[in-house]
């Protein structure tokens, strides 16, 4: 069920009328929520309801023997167990094919068969986003920031409807506590909510939609066919597109949450005005890269065990990142190019090559040599293959001076706004939802309506899946 749509549109409506109906009485209403959010994924493929209903029982078990275990041995065999079902779940959806694949082309190399064949596996939507969820929640258990809740509120927080299929990564602290007691409808930031689901519907449906139907699935598709410019542009259009999308869903996902009562962590910061890698990754897929972090980086000894074991393991940390966001070699090469972005800063900074707090023209430098470094990253990312990546790449420097039809004036505008929107000064959109939420209900109503029929009519016919829908 897409969000931009008539359907999740009439689903919302009914679940946000019953949900404050029900929520001065606490059972009834995780009951309700947890079925809504049952529903929204079944719409997609209601046999993995039983998926996702399986993580929540198998995790709220393993929470509850690791909180009643007092050996230290026996808590470690629980958490280890509760990590192989998850990451094995995981990896049987996700990255059985590509590992088997892998396979059969070194054993071809070497003029060997592989013994093992490929499966016709359907990756459940939104699973890798629900399993990051679940392990934080029994880690911080086994780690003692955490008490586990009733199997009712687990059930609510995991399948929470408006996070369940491309996050944001939200963890039991920052949801739990909320479920803990009814919401207060008055209470409620509707002006940002409504905000946030405007703003965000338009990333999605007009910049990210046009700019992939009129030049980046083109070029991208079949880049030999394609001049320099039009590659360049493309490029540029892609790292545009997928901010767009991932940003307009988690805009839109967190002004749902919020008409709900709830309130999400903030997923994005203006990431392509970053002034380096490190802190592109403070401001991309916050919720992920903090995970990535606590879960990962610092558990591997993080910066504590040498300079050598520091490098070593961010480096594992962004390939292993990397595989996250999709089984092929591709997103690993993907993660490996920031990996090695993130060393090399870490490298300028202990050796004080690298100014913290640049101002004028060294600002407006690194904040150029950045986007461009990420935006050479995205094609790996983009690219089916490798032949694809690589094509691309030639294309950007064999093919000047041939016919771009595909460079027009909509393409250029949508990229240059979806970069120039990064810039604004924070105090424009505060200002803006003050303003909403002055206007009466009435007026607030024909605004919404007003952007919504604009949306509808600047975007394209239909609506495609999110990008992130298949991480």
């Amino acid at each position: 069920m897409l969000f931009p749509t008539t359907t999740f549109a009439t689903f919302f409506v009914v679940v946000l009328v019953a949900s404050w109906l029900l929520m001065p009485r606490p059972r009834a209403w995780r009951l309700f929520i947890v079925c809504a959010s049952f529903v929204f994924y079944a719409d997609w493929d209601w046999k993995f309801v039983f998926l996702l209903a399986f993580s929540i029982a198998w995790n709220q078990a393993v929470g509850v023997a690791i909180h009643r275990s007092a050996l230290a041995l026996r808590r470690r065999a629980i958490l280890a167990l509760g990590l192989v079902g998850d990451l094995g779940v995981l990896g049987y959806f996700k990255y059985y094919n590509f590992f088997v694949s892998s396979g059969h082309n070194l054993f071809a190399a070497v003029g060997l068969g592989f013994p093992v064949g490929t499966r016709d596996i359907v990756l459940p939507v939104g699973i890798s986003f629900f399993t990051f969820m679940a392990i934080s929640y029994v880690v911080d258990i086994y780690r003692g920031t955490l008490e586990p809740v009733t199997l009712p509120k687990f059930a609510a927080y995991l399948s929470f409807f408006p996070h369940l299929v491309a996050g944001p990564i939200v963890r039991g602290s920052e949801l739990l506590p909320q479920l803990e007691s009814p919401r207060d409808p008055r209470r409620v930031d509707s002006s940002r909510a409504f905000y946030l689901i405007a703003t965000g519907l338009f990333k999605k449906v007009v910049i990210a939609n046009y700019l992939a139907t009129h030049i980046v699935d083109g070029v991208f598709g079949a880049p030999v066919q394609h001049s320099s410019l039009e590659t360049l542009v493309a490029v540029y259009a892609y790292s545009v597109q997928i901010y767009a999308d991932f940003s307009g869903y988690t805009d839109m996902a967190i002004g749902l949450a919020l008409l709900l009562g709830f309130r999400f962590p903030q997923n994005f910061d203006s990431p392509y005005t970053a002034i380096s890698i490190q802190d592109f990754w403070r401001r991309w897929h916050m919720t992920l890269s903090r995970w990535l972090r606590d879960y990962l980086y610092i558990p591997l000894g993080g910066n504590r065990k040498g300079e050598a074991r520091t490098y070593a393991n961010l480096a594992a940390t962004m390939l292993l990142g990397g595989l996250w966001h999709g089984a092929a070699w591709t997103f690993v090469v993907w993660g490996g190019m920031h990996g090695l972005a993130l060393a090399v800063g870490r490298l300028r900074r202990e050796h004080g090559l690298a100014d913290e707090t640049p101002t004028g023209w060294a600002l407006r430098r690194r904040r150029f040599v950045t986007f461009h470094l990420v935006a050479f990253a995205w094609i790996f990312f983009r690219a089916d293959s490798f032949g694809t990546a690589w094509d691309v790449i030639e294309r950007l420097f064999t093919a000047w001076g041939q016919p771009s039809p595909l460079v027009g004036t909509g393409v250029v505008l949508a990229i240059l706004a979806g970069i120039a929107s990064q810039y604004l000064p924070a105090r424009i959109p505060q200002m803006l939802m003050a303003r909403f939420s002055e206007l009466g209900v009435a007026f607030q109503v024909v605004v919404l309506a007003v952007a919504l029929m604009v949306t509808h009519a600047m975007g394209p016919q239909g609506v495609a899946p999110f990008i992130y829908f298949r991480f």
